[in-house]
This record gives structure tokens, C-alpha cells and sequence, in this order.
């Protein structure tokens, strides 16, 4: 995740901390001073850093804090505090116009960003709030990207209005519109041309683009890995034709993730949602108390089980759940269980949603997703009795199996540790997040 340098140093600085029984204003502010550099290395906003330890330090070295019997605690409370603040407070939603009327989105952003990919992830998610959306391919310029547009509006089974390169873009959204109003459409999502770089004639198509369309919210879709770069942008993009929100895209990625914690803050404009994958279910609502939670080590624990009750089938975990709970399980449930959790999310994206879990498992050797069709290779060549009871699997048994595999024996063997580590790791899971499946009465985490 991008946050994991930064969250990394975080904790070790808050760890030095809550080891002192009792807190001076020097140790504060030592603290903070190290708090200071690592949001620098992570390329957040200077004077976003700048406030934001002088709010913390105000607070932190107040009497109720260093007079407490936890103060180390109180300063991090603090910080996440200040840190939620940072990022907007509240979640923010796409406003949408009333039943019977049209809401019409146009996504903005430069070239490369993800754009037309993001249009499409959004169609998905309003439609899953029962809206009937219309893409529209705007972006006349690269014809790759109406064809793109096409595709994923297929796989999202939601209809893309395009009526070719050779027209302008507003008259392609004024045709748009009165497509949608003869089609029952309710929200307009436009999907506008990017370039390598701002430049005067990209914004005046967008203003025409708005004054055509009366446009109801313009988002903007950034690059995460361009870091500070995206906070430039997306002050520019506000000043010359206002935007309404701001989409986060490729947080998975190897980013440092200053512009998560600087966009708000920098330009006023709430991040609504951040891209975690190239899939088009990788769309996250933000939630700045999650991300924040996330960036201490806390975890988020109710964004797991939100990815988890939407993707799991809710019968086999029932059926699973005894298993998992007792860590006795053989490979073909372990194989299932592998199954599941992909469809949740990265391994280690699960492990960062844990609270506590990361530094239980650094260093583990957790499995590799990109190896899955391997791991079902060996499983499927082990006897029904060695899938059931893998305390049977010696080291004749382990050659026949990757013979069997078309795998080095080194596979198999390590395919055995991450299986008696998954035991390990479902069942401290199970622990943790049963009762909370079931507090909300609807589904109960299948490990």
C-alpha cells in the first residue's frame, strides 16, 4: 500500500514513545520532529506538515496529556485526530440530483492518471446503488480510449454513448444527454480527453463541456505516484474550472502517499474515492478516520468486512467456519479458503486492514497470488487422504507430489510453510473478526 514507509516509521516513533512511563515537553516535541520528517519523505505538502505539527504540539503538550497515565497514547490519539482532520474529517459521497431528474459527472484529469478506467469503475459503483448510468466517450482525441470506454462499460453492463472521433466533444455530450433522457438514464458520466500536460485549450473544453451540459460535479482522477505533482494539478484544474471532488488512483502502488494528506488540505476538494488495483472492482470509497487508522498500524478493520461480505459466499464460509475456527483444515479447504481471500484483496492488503497483524507476520512468507495455478497443481496431486490430512505428506510422498506438479520439491515444501502459517494467521483472524460479522447480523468472516 502506499502509506507502508511512512506508517512504518510512524510506529517505531509512537513504539519509543509509549515505552516512557511519563512524557516531557522535550520528548514531545522530539517526537514530533521525527513526525516532521517522515511526512516530508513521504511527500506531503510543507506547509500542510508544517500546521499540522504545530496542531499536534499545541495539543500534545497540554496538562491533560502529560499529566495522564498514558501519555504516549494521548499524543497518538492525537495524531490520528489531527491526522483525520487533515484528510476532509467526513466521508464524502458524489451528490446526485433527485429521482426523475439527471445527474450529469464529467471526469477530468491528464493523460495516464487512469481516467477512463476510474469512469468506468464509478458507473459500476452507482449501479450498484441501483442508478442507470450512461458513459459517454468524449475523449475524441485517442481513439484507444472510446474503444477502452466500450470494453469495461461492457464488463460493467452499463451502455456507452459514442458517436465517433470526428465531432466536437460538447456536441457529443449535448447528443449524450438526449440519449440518456429517451433512455431512462438517470446519471451521465463523461469521460473527457486527457493530456500529457495542462494546456489552455484542454481547459476551455472542459468549460464548454460544463456550460453545455450543466454540469451537477466534476471529478478530478490523479495520480498517486506523481505525488506532490497531484496536488499541483488538482489546484490548478480547481482554479481554472472548479472541481467538486478528487479520485486518488493507483494507491496500491509503490507511492510515498503525500497527496492523500495534502490534496484536502491544499485545495479544499474532498477525496472521494482512491483506485487500489487495475480490476475494475478496485474502487474504495475514502474514509479519512480508515486512512488514517490505517497509516498509524490500527488497521480498518470495517473496510475488510465490507470487501469481505461482498464477495464471500456466505454458505460456504457457514460451512468452513468450524474448521477454521479449530485451524483444522486440509488442502482442499485451504485451497477454497486461497480462493476467497483473492477475491477480497491482496494478501497484504488484508494483513494492513489487521490491526496488529503486520508486525505478528513481517518477514512471514505469506502466498504469492501470481502462483495460484501452481498451488492448485500440487494440491490436486496429493491422494484425497494427503488434500485431507497433510500430516501424512512425507518426504517420498512430497517427490511424488511434485513430480505430479511439474514443480521443484522446494515448491512443495514451501506451499507446507505457508500452510501451517495460514493456520496460524486464520485463526487469530477468526478470533478477531467473528464477533463483529456477527454483531451485524449478516455475515461472519469464514476463517
Amino acid at each position: 500500500m502506499a502509506f507502508d514507509n511512512l506508517s512504518d516509521k510512524l510506529q517505531n516513533i509512537f513504539k519509543n514513545l509509549k515505552s516512557k512511563g511519563r512524557l516531557t515537553e522535550a520528548d514531545v516535541k522530539a517526537a514530533l520532529k521525527e513526525v516532521k520528517m517522515a511526512l516530508l519523505e513521504a511527500d506531503v505538502n510543507f506547509k500542510v506538515v508544517k500546521q499540522f505539527v504545530k496542531s499536534v504540539q499545541e495539543r500534545a503538550v497540554g496538562q491533560d496529556v502529560m499529566n495522564s497515565l498514558t501519555p504516549g497514547q494521548m499524543v497518538i490519539k492525537i495524531v490520528n485526530e489531527e491526522m483525520i482532520s487533515l484528510m476532509g474529517s467526513e466521508t464524502t459521497e458524489i451528490k446526485l440530483r433527485p429521482a426523475g431528474e439527471i445527474t450529469v459527472i464529467m471526469m477530468a484529469g491528464l493523460q495516464g492518471a487512469g481516467k477512463t478506467t476510474t469512469t468506468a469503475k464509478i458507473a459500476g459503483k452507482l449501479k450498484e446503488k441501483g442508478k442507470r448510468p450512461l458513459l459517454v466517450a468524449a475523449d475524441v482525441y485517442r481513439p484507444a480510449a472510446i474503444e477502452q470506454l466500450k470494453i469495461n462499460g461492457e464488463k460493467q453492463g452499463v451502455p456507452v454513448f459514442s458517436i465517433g472521433a470526428g465531432h466536437k466533444p460538447a456536441n457529443i455530450v449535448k447528443a449524450a444527454l438526449e440519449h440518456a433522457s429517451k433512455n431512462d438514464n438517470n446519471v451521465v458520466i463523461i469521460d473527457t480527453a486527457g493530456r500529457l500536460q495542462i494546456d489552455e485549450s484542454m481547459m476551455d473544453e472542459l468549460v464548454e463541456i460544463k456550460n453545455v451540459a450543466a454540469v451537477d460535479q466534476t471529478l478530478l482522477i490523479v495520480d498517486a505516484m506523481t505525488g506532490q505533482e497531484a496536488v499541483n494539478v488538482a489546484s490548478i484544474f480547481n482554479e481554472k474550472i472548479g472541481i467538486d471532488g478528487v479520485i486518488l488512483t493507483k494507491m496500491d502502488g509503490d507511492t510515498r502517499g503525500g497527496a492523500a494528506l495534502s490534496i484536502k488540505a491544499v485545495t479544499g476538494c474532498p477525496i472521494l474515492y482512491v483506485g487500489m488495483g487495475e480490476k475494475l472492482s478496485d474502487l474504495e470509497q475514502f474514509y479519512p478516520d480508515r486512512m488514517a487508522s490505517r497509516i498509524l498500524g490500527m488497521g480498518d478493520v470495517l473496510t475488510l468486512i465490507e470487501k469481505a461480505e461482498a464477495v464471500v459466499d456466505e454458505e460456504k464460509a457457514k460451512e468452513l467456519e468450524k474448521k477454521f475456527r479449530k485451524a483444522d483444515f486440509g488442502f482442499d479447504d485451504y485451497l477454497e479458503q486461497m480462493q476467497q481471500i483473492k477475491k477480497i484483496g491482496s494478501i497484504e492488503d488484508i494483513i494492513g486492514m489487521m490491526p496488529g497483524m503486520g508486525d505478528q507476520l513481517k518477514g512471514a512468507q505469506m502466498p504469492d497470488e501470481k502462483a495460484l495455478g501452481r498451488v492448485e497443481a500440487i494440491i490436486y496431486s496429493m491422494t484425497p487422504e494427503e488434500r485431507a490430512n497433510p500430516s501424512v505428506i512425507n518426504v517420498s510422498r512430497k517427490n511424488r507430489i511434485a513430480k505430479g506438479a511439474g514443480v521443484n520439491v522446494s515448491e512443495v515444501n514451501r506451499l507446507m510453510k505457508q500452510y501451517e502459517q495460514s493456520k496460524k494467521l486464520m485463526k487469530q483472524f477468526s478470533g478477531m473478526m467473528g464477533g463483529k460479522g456477527a454483531k451485524k447480523g449478516r455475515f461472519r468472516l469464514p476463517f
